[in-house]
């Protein structure tokens, strides 16, 4: 299934039926009076995230969803069926914009969420709501009110505890197929990673996802490379590991020039807790491993992890060190939650 994180839809709610205009004829009646009944209600777009999901490509395919208009009413005063509502499903994650891509309708984060996106026209009266003592026989029924419409943005974010980030062949694919049993593309040139990847970790009993995401390099938040478009991914991780590739020719400028681009593009990335770790150490000796490691955690001012994908030499290490930080930030998004249910009177 092809990756897409991105789409534009037209949603359309149904109009109202139109109220009829009728009058009751029965033997032995002369003056029936008015029996028209009023139109059905349009239909409602309603967007619904679901579990299963984890792409957008199906909006490729069709981008405009209208939902089911108001039966018009009908004589002996039988009101018109209300439209179908229509349903749109989206993976958990996806944020919908308006058409300036920038205000935000809805952030669907739990699976079974549900927004209506347009609401149904109201059915037009019948004649029969116009009866009145001094107007016995009305001749007036209403068309339906038209149903909302509008241009919408989907934008998905993928939802994981980790996100990967570094320049392009940092050994990132190589470092999510042995954690997990994702099967990402490895060669041995850059951007072989052209969408992002999704794995599940196991970490004594415990498990968590992590996001591999294509290569970054300078200059990527002003569209060089891929751009910056996949780092809205990471806003919803707990945690990045920051690969370096050791076998660089200055492992130091490598993990800058990824500092810059988070920095760049904002959002509270560069200030997300951050796991160094200098990769690629099996193919170094000793002593250019512990020359590196020492000037890499001197200018990220941290500790720097060893590792090897290859050899998978560090890596219960890093894994565990990781799965600290994402439980740390369960911790403070549930309270974060709790405290919210609270404020708005929901009991927990």
């Amino acid at each position: 299934m092809k990756f897409l994180d991105q789409a534009k839809i037209y949603v359309k709610s149904g109009d109202g039926g139109a109220g009829c205009v009728g009058f009751r004829r029965e033997k032995f009646i002369e003056f029936g009076g008015p029996d028209g009944g009023d139109g059905g209600r349009g239909g409602d777009v309603i967007v619904e995230a679901v579990a299963n999901l984890n792409t957008l490509i199906d909006f490729r395919y069709q981008q405009h969803f209208k939902a089911e208009r108001g039966h018009h009413g009908e004589g002996q005063n039988r009101t018109g069926a209300t439209g179908r509502t229509l349903v749109i499903r989206v993976p958990v994650g996806t944020q919908i914009l308006e058409d300036d891509q920038e205000t935000l309708v809805a952030d669907m984060l739990e699976p079974g969420q549900q927004i209506v996106l347009a609401k149904g026209g109201d059915g037009g009266f019948g004649n029969t709501h116009y009866k009145s003592s001094t107007n016995r026989a009305p001749r007036r029924a209403d068309p339906g009110w038209p149903g909302e419409e509008r241009w919408l943005w989907l934008r998905l974010k993928l939802i994981a505890d980790a996100g990967l980030v570094g320049l392009p062949n940092a050994g990132k694919s190589t470092f999510l197929s042995v954690v997990s049993r994702a099967k990402p593309k490895i060669a041995d040139y850059p951007f072989t990673t052209l969408v992002p990847q999704l794995g599940v970790v196991s970490v004594d009993e415990s498990e968590f996802v992590i996001a591999d995401l294509p290569g970054l390099i300078e200059g990527a938040h002003e569209g060089h490379g891929l751009g910056d478009r996949f780092l809205g991914h990471v806003e919803r991780c707990g945690v990045i590991l920051h690969l370096v590739d050791g076998t660089a020719e200055d492992p130091v400028a490598a993990y800058k020039t990824i500092r810059r681009e988070l920095k760049a593009y904002g959002h509270g990335l560069d200030r997300k807790p951050e796991i160094v770790a200098l990769n690629k150490i099996d193919a170094l000796t000793d002593e250019n491993i512990a020359t590196r490691q020492a000037l890499l955690a001197k200018a990220a001012r941290k500790k720097v992890y060893r590792l090897s994908g290859v050899s998978r030499a560090g890596l219960p290490e890093v894994l565990r060190a990781l799965m600290v930080r994402i439980v740390k930030h369960r911790r403070t998004k549930g309270a974060a939650n709790l405290t919210a249910d609270t404020e708005l009177g929901v009991a927990p």
